[in-house]
């Protein structure tokens, strides 16, 4: 920004700008991750991390073989600490807008949620990857299921709410491993990652 004049006394600063520029740092793809809570500071991390790769909403989740067993009081307690982490990521990243965390919520209510984004659902035996998706994508709803996995329930009901299960590539990877490498990858191929 080009300064025209700056006034300055006690109690403020008045600075009036002759002309700025623009410096939106968001990525063109919408991405809302739904991870499924893991445990002690996994869940921290991939926060963390997502943010910087460029995500928009994240919903922790709670699904049957999640590890994380909290009340609705420490559940709470949570999400504060959480949101500063997403601060911070922005800070370290440069974002130009701070992403919603939202409450957590059932897998099986997340996955019912209206939209017209992309559902994608990884799981290491499906038969699509992400390069196997048409160009372009503007919106992707991408859901990171717990160590061990979804169950074949909801692996089920993942595909009657529209969801394409996707491989990653031929090993297994952790939980918080899997939601950075999909994202990144999504990144690359419809963001502004590469």
């Amino acid at each position: 920004m080009s300064i025209k004049s700056v006034f300055v006394d006690k109690k403020r600063v008045k600075v009036r700008g002759l002309k700025g520029q623009p410096d939106d740092r968001e990525s063109p793809l919408f991405l809302h991750l739904g991870q499924v809570m893991s445990r002690g500071e996994k869940m921290d991390f991939t926060i963390q991390k997502s943010i910087e790769l460029g995500v928009s909403v994240i919903t922790p989740l709670f699904s049957e073989r999640c590890g994380v067993k909290l009340d609705t009081e420490r559940l709470a307690k949570k999400r504060q600490p959480w949101q500063k982490i997403v601060i911070a990521a922005c800070e370290q990243c440069g974002r130009n807008r701070v992403p919603e965390i939202r409450p957590v919520m059932m897998l099986e209510a997340w996955c019912a949620e209206e939209d017209t984004d992309l559902k994608l659902n990884l799981h290491p035996r499906a038969q699509h990857s992400i390069n196997t998706q048409s160009q372009p994508v503007k919106r992707v709803r991408l859901l990171i299921g717990p160590e061990g996995g979804l169950s074949a329930d909801e692996i089920a009901m993942t595909g009657k709410q529209g969801f394409t299960d996707i491989l990653l590539g031929p090993r297994v990877l952790r939980t918080e491993t899997t939601a950075l490498t999909a994202i990144t990858a999504l990144q690359v191929r419809f963001g502004d990652l590469g």
